[in-house]
């Protein structure tokens, strides 16, 4: 689901890129003689003969360029691919390669070919690093980590990653339409990384190992805060404090999730657990686990 409402994402914006780049690729081509009416100006007045070479690999790229769009407008992808390929490497140094190798980018992250979106989109953002169409290489190279994110069973490198391509987009580009979809994945990225610290954490307090359970639930607290990991992991903090006999900071984790999240299940589980012996919940101004929720949280 995640992958589908990426691509169809993707695919709106590229509509917009392929419409507006079309247009302006083909304007000195079809209809547009503004170019050729200031070479015919520039031609009567200093006597310089017309470039006919130039003029014939410029009519050899575009061909080579429509029949691109042509496969990508019909669905043949890889065919349009393929194309797309040729006026790179035959025509490199014309505008239509530099267009040519962000569809190539595109085009392979729509056939699921993550590594060659984005060895392509990273290529036009080191050759074209204030192209106008630098935002949209960054969503590219963002989405397509982003639709590697497995669940949290498995290595969550490809969620690191899409999470520092996101916010890399969301600041460089804030304006623009590709960082409000950013900042939405943002928040889904690090629920994955938070929701993979609590299945380890969850495993070590299976062991009995507590402290090094602790750890993973703190990770979640100061990293992953406004996650739908917080809660659990508050009353994992009180529940492993418990076991180790820290009264102190069971009461504190309790009483911080009961101040956030009061309503939630955790919360009263977490009451039941240190209310023995008449004690309650309470935070200690102490404790790292209030200051961490006292401090300013950016997500």
């Amino acid at each position: 689901m995640t992958r589908r409402i990426s691509q169809g994402i993707a695919a709106a914006l590229v509509a917009v890129l392929l419409s507006g780049c079309a247009t302006k690729l083909m304007d000195g081509i079809w209809g547009d003689d503004s170019s050729a009416t200031s070479a015919a100006a520039a031609s009567s007045t200093a006597a310089v003969a017309p470039d006919m070479a130039a003029a014939q690999e410029d009519a050899a790229v575009a061909k080579l360029y429509n029949e691109a769009l042509a496969d990508l407008n019909g669905n043949s992808l890889r065919s349009a691919l393929k194309q797309f390929g040729e006026v790179e490497r035959q025509y490199p140094y014309s505008s239509y390669a530099t267009q040519a190798l962000l569809m190539q980018a595109y085009i392979s992250y729509k056939l699921g070919k993550w590594d060659d979106s984005v060895n392509a989109a990273n290529r036009y953002i080191t050759l074209h690093p204030g192209g106008k169409d630098v935002g949209y290489a960054y969503y590219l190279v963002a989405v397509c980590n982003y639709d590697q994110i497995g669940n949290t069973r498995h290595d969550q490198s490809s969620t690191k990653r899409a999470l520092d391509a996101l916010q890399e987009v969301a600041q460089r580009f804030p304006d623009t339409s590709y960082a409000a979809d950013a900042a939405t994945k943002v928040l889904v990225a690090r629920d994955h990384l938070a929701g993979k610290e609590m299945e380890v954490g969850r495993y070590y307090y299976r062991q009995g190992a507590y402290l090094a359970g602790i750890n993973r639930f703190k990770t979640v607290v100061t990293d992953y805060r406004n996650t739908s990991q917080t809660p659990e992991a508050l009353y994992r903090l009180t529940e492993g404090y418990m076991a180790l006999g820290v009264v102190s900071e069971a009461q504190t984790a309790a009483a911080v999730l009961g101040t956030n999240y009061p309503q939630s299940q955790w919360y009263k589980d977490a009451y039941q657990l240190v209310s023995t012996d008449g004690q309650v919940p309470e935070a200690s101004k102490e404790s790292w686990i209030t200051k961490a929720f006292d401090a300013v949280n950016p997500l």
